[in-house]
């Protein structure tokens, strides 16, 4: 995984790797299909600079770039994904954004407890009626006197089970202009985090539901307009989605090529078989393609730390579909070993169709794409 990075690139890979090895390979299996968020290791990787790595120093954080982020993540994967997810939300996301946008009063409340690993962040954003068109979003907050009343409601919000903090898309008024975003604490009057229901994959979600639900104005993180400043941080959620895609993908890649070697049937090992030597081939090769296209987008970003939507949307393209279908292919390989929950390569496999959902279905990607192909917007709604 060191090619495509410098010198100094290729050290804090190794570095991290090593970590991972002596402080994270043991319980790693234990982690990823427990439903308890790992906080003794969240905190462990904050005290490693692991959480914060793209967040100024200036508010707490390492002020990393956002390829350090990539190369962590993918280096932990290998090891122990689930310590992954935690790097994940400790850099991308509501997490990203809100240290973007927040007040200075918001940080100092909010930001410590988060960056330390002691508290995480949650995203409500889909609606019921409002998933990859999420400018349909009905949940709304009316000014009343000091406060806002939100009503509405939120599903498939990440880490909901667990967070402390949910950063709230809603809309102040009518249109795209009249939408912004409101910061709520758990056990705020009038919210309700609703019983946990699981994605295939094991980790749990829960409704949220808003019901003259009382926010002080002093919590609101970005008002009516907001939204575009919202979303163009975006683009560094899908560089995180990406990441883990492609990570995953190569630890459960990793842990099919171990076990054709040693695997022996018909008196053979399995990787003497052709008919495997090709499938590791194409593997490897989607591999290190995706792997690049990761590296570009993570690279090439602006002045204000955001990689361009056009080659962000190419990279989690590749490295959603990547990613699922490697560790497709290395549970295939494995047979009975891989469909086991005794090793992390059918987890991966779950993960990894489930990102090619979130962050940006690979449909709205390709729209995406597509207009930068022909330079011009294919609106989705009719005329």
């Amino acid at each position: 995984m060191t090619v495509g990075l410098s010198d100094e690139q290729a050290e804090l890979a190794q570095a991290v790797r090593h970590f991972a090895e002596g402080a994270l390979a043991e319980g790693a299996l234990e982690r990823a299909h427990s439903g308890d968020y790992p906080w003794e290791t969240a905190a462990r990787l904050s005290e490693m600079g692991m959480l914060g790595i793209t967040i100024p120093e200036s508010d707490g954080g390492v002020g990393g770039t956002l390829m350090q982020a990539v190369i962590t993540i993918q280096e932990l994967a290998m090891v122990c994904p689930k310590s992954a997810d935690i790097v994940q939300a400790g850099n991308f996301g509501p997490i990203r954004t809100f240290a973007e946008f927040a007040t200075p009063a918001q940080k100092e409340r909010w930001l410590p407890d988060l960056l330390a690993g002691k508290k995480l962040i949650s995203l409500g954003m889909s609606e019921p009626d409002a998933g990859s068109a999420v400018t349909e979003l009905k949940t709304s907050a009316r000014p009343d006197g000091d406060d806002y009343i939100v009503n509405g409601s939120k599903v498939f919000s990440t880490h909901s089970p667990h967070a402390d903090l949910f950063l709230i898309y809603l809309r102040f008024g009518p249109g795209t202009k009249g939408i912004g975003s409101v910061l709520v604490e758990r056990g705020t009057p009038g919210f309700i985090v609703g019983k946990p229901a699981p994605f295939m994959s094991g980790e749990e979600w829960c409704p949220l539901y808003f019901e003259d639900c009382r926010v002080p104005a002093e919590n609101v993180l970005l008002g009516p307009g907001g939204f575009k400043k919202q979303i163009s941080g975006f683009n560094v959620e899908r560089i995180g989605n990406a990441s883990r895609s492609l990570a995953l993908g190569r630890h459960a890649y990793a842990v099919a090529r171990r076990h054709v070697m040693e695997r022996t049937q018909f008196g053979r090992p399995l990787c003497e078989f052709q008919g495997l030597q090709w499938k590791f081939s194409e593997m490897i090769v989607k591999l290190e393609a995706a792997q690049m296209l990761l590296y570009r987008a993570a690279s090439n970003v602006d002045e204000n730390g955001l990689p361009p939507a056009f080659e962000t949307a190419i990279a989690k393209l590749a490295c959603n579909e990547t990613g699922f279908d490697v560790a497709n292919a290395a549970m295939q390989a494995m047979g009975g070993y891989g469909y086991s929950t005794e090793t992390l390569v059918e987890y991966c496999v779950k993960r990894t169709r489930g990102w090619q959902i979130a962050g940006g279905s690979l449909e709205m990607l390709k729209n995406r794409i597509a207009e930068h192909v022909f330079e011009r917007r294919f609106d989705q709604r009719p005329a």
